[in-house]
């Protein structure tokens, strides 16, 4: 949204179109550092091998990350034949029309607005470590034994309105960052793994036990598992900078698998390296607020704590920035297309940004620092809830465009891996939502996720009557930029039903 390069009209629409900017090593760095954001330094303490276990943990990271990169793989598919702002939204339209479209983008615009918020929550775990005293001071309230205090509130809330203003400046401000982080946080991760490898007190034995022994080893697998759509989910910032790609959407399917297979690797390191330098259970029984920032302590001094801080800063900014970046993308592609109220898709008149989806990101993340540490895990619940919906919707299109496109078939495996795309995504939405599951969310995550689920409703009834009375024509050339563009599902039956749906009423 940089730059307004170019616009085509339809009838009384203009389409704005996204300048074509990003390069193969900006969009790599963009993904990479939406997938290693704040999770992998400070997960491992409060999540991981709690519920876990090192072992379990790291089956886990690697089976979700086989995983990702078959829905990966599904994504490669569409991106070629739909390389345009909005990703699996605008996929889900191509797919199954106005409705699953409408569900895709408002599942995943959850999922990208809960991950800038987790990674601004980080932020307050990195200074009670690196800046003692400074910010945790002018106590309000306590929420589940974490003290909720002004200075980390206003801390928080002013580094989410840089990330504002950045994006709110254009996408050049935004990105101009991300390489850099991407690397620090790659390097900082490798440094901890080695030096805490080859401290005097590491041993293979501190990773006793490997499991959860309550759970027993499947289950604890299964409660990692079912949140790597949410550890992984930046791989799919690609497809949403698709619009701005210098370079052919071809080359899209290799940067998503690097990605994911890197984002495995730095989640295990980070791990393992918590894990084996003392017995993790008296570790993870000293509750630390930041595991990992003491064990850097001990193993490099003072000053090699506070050097670690480095790497996990450029980790929760370059998911910030990466995330900013994708949901007012999103929410740009989907007020474009009528299925957003205008709001979303009106251009800032100098910085040709979408300013206004950003406003409503910035409010939206605003919120969650009132609400302290617990707010973590709820909002990985729901993130990874709303990933999985996306995901699904992609892999079933992706199987769809390659039944009415048989010419596209690459190999005998390529219709049969968008099912197991499909599948993985429902493995791990179910361990979500069924109440006996070991990863099946919390009532304040429930709560949370219905409030989302209702503005839905409410977005989706102020604009269903309009939506519905808008040719496919025209849909398509707000999504795809041709009104003629080809799409999957029976358009006659689509309008036929609209116009049933608008006589009822």
């Amino acid at each position: 949204m940089d730059k307004e390069s170019n616009s085509q009209s339809h009838g009384e629409d203009v389409r704005i179109q996204l300048e074509k900017n990003l390069s193969p090593m900006e969009v790599t760095a963009l993904s990479l550092g939406a997938i290693v954001g704040w999770g992998c330094f400070v997960l491992p303490g409060i999540r991981f091998l709690p519920d876990a276990g090192p072992m379990g943990a790291v089956i886990a990271f690697f089976i979700g990350a086989l995983f990702q990169c078959v829905v990966a793989l599904s994504y490669s598919v569409l991106i070629r034949p739909y390389p345009v702002a909005g990703g699996a939204f605008a996929y889900a339209y191509a797919g199954y029309g106005s409705k699953g479209a409408f569900i895709c983008g408002w599942a995943l615009v959850l999922s990208y607005i809960c991950v800038i918020a987790a990674n601004a929550m980080a932020l307050i775990l990195l200074t009670r470590f690196l800046l003692p005293g400074v910010f945790d001071v002018g106590y309000m309230y306590t929420i589940v034994d974490w003290e909720i205090n002004a200075g980390e509130v206003g801390f928080v809330s002013a580094v989410l309105l840089l990330f504002g203003w950045m994006n709110y400046k254009g996408v050049g401000a935004a990105s101009a960052v991300q390489v850099f982080l991407a690397i620090a946080l790659t390097v900082g991760i490798i440094v901890l793994a080695g030096g805490t490898a080859l401290s005097e007190s590491a041993s293979v034995e501190n990773l006793t036990p490997l499991f959860n022994e309550d759970r027993g080893w499947l289950a604890s697998i299964l409660v990692v598992l079912a949140l790597t759509p949410w550890l992984y989910v930046g791989f799919d910032t690609i497809p949403q900078t698709a619009e701005e790609f210098t370079f052919s959407p071809s080359k899209a399917r290799d940067l998503m698998l690097i990605s994911i297979i890197a984002g495995g690797i730095l989640y295990a390191l980070v791990t393992l390296a918590v894990a084996g330098y003392i017995p993790y259970p008296e570790l993870l029984a000293k509750k630390y607020a930041w595991d990992a920032g003491w064990i850097a302590e001990q193993v490099f001094g003072r000053f090699g704590g506070v050097a670690l801080s480095v790497p996990v800063l450029a980790a929760v900014l370059a998911g910030m920035n990466g995330f900013f970046m994708a949901s007012t993308r999103l929410l740009f592609s989907m007020g474009r297309s009528k299925f957003l109220p205008d709001f979303f898709a009106e251009v800032h008149p100098r910085y040709n940004t979408a300013w206004k989806s950003v406003a409503f990101t910035l409010a939206l993340t605003l919120i969650v620092p009132w609400f302290g540490r617990a707010a973590l895990l709820w909002i990985v619940d729901m993130s990874a809830i709303g990933t999985a919906l996306a995901y699904l919707y992609t892999c079933l299109t992706a199987h769809k465009y390659l039944g009415q496109n048989p010419e596209e078939v690459k190999s005998i495996l390529s219709k049969p891996i968008c099912l197991l795309g499909a599948f993985t995504s429902i493995i791990c939405f179910v361990l979500l939502i069924y109440p006996n599951s070991p990863a099946a969310i919390a009532v304040p995550s429930w709560l949370t996720l219905f409030s989302w689920v209702g503005l839905g409703c409410l977005f989706y009834w102020t604009k269903h009557a309009e939506l519905s009375a808008i040719p496919h024509s025209r849909l398509r050339f707000l999504l795809f930029g041709k009104p003629d563009y080809p799409v999957l599902f029976d358009l006659d039956e689509e309008e036929e039903a609209a116009k049933q749906s608008a006589g009822k009423k």
